[in-house]
């Protein structure tokens, strides 16, 4: 593929959703074979016509990720800089998650694993995993396990 219909394919696609610098270097990459000065030159251009902006970005992650699925903020972090992003957009994108909805989240996807897990002797310990591992702080943690057992006896 040369570099005009690679560039106008990638433009369809940041059209259609939020992609980061490094997702669009690899597809660049793939599509032009190889040709990493290429590949940098189209990421560069739809940077440059602001199709690409790893802020927006990580903003649209942060907010799908902690409303959506669930995620804690160490879990998003986490993914954002697997992806390249930088501390400051990571920083930005985490200001957009709203804590006191991002708590009710937690406390509801605990009580949903409760559910399931009721009458299991380590249900407690069960429940702090699978919320650490939801990428949630295991203050908020304790103190949302702790309050979901208070409130089912």
């Amino acid at each position: 593929m040369d570099y005009e219909k690679c560039l106008s394919r990638l433009q369809r696609l940041c059209s259609k959703a939020e992609y980061c610098r490094s997702q669009m270097y690899t597809k660049a990459l793939r599509d032009l074979e190889g040709d990493t000065s290429a590949a940098k030159r189209v990421v560069d251009s739809l940077v440059a016509d602001k199709y690409v902006d790893d802020a927006r970005y990580a903003s649209a992650f942060a907010r799908e990720k902690a409303s959506i699925q669930g995620w804690g903020p160490v879990k998003i972090r986490f993914q954002l800089r697997s992806k390249g992003i930088s501390d400051a957009d990571i920083a930005s994108g985490m200001s957009e998650i709203e804590e006191p909805k991002a708590a009710r989240k937690l406390e509801s996807v605990v009580a949903a694993k409760y559910r399931s897990l009721k009458g299991d002797p380590q249900c407690r310990l069960k429940l702090l995993k699978f919320a650490l591992s939801r990428g949630y702080e295991y203050g908020d943690v304790a103190a949302a396990v702790d309050s979901v057992m208070k409130g089912e006896d």
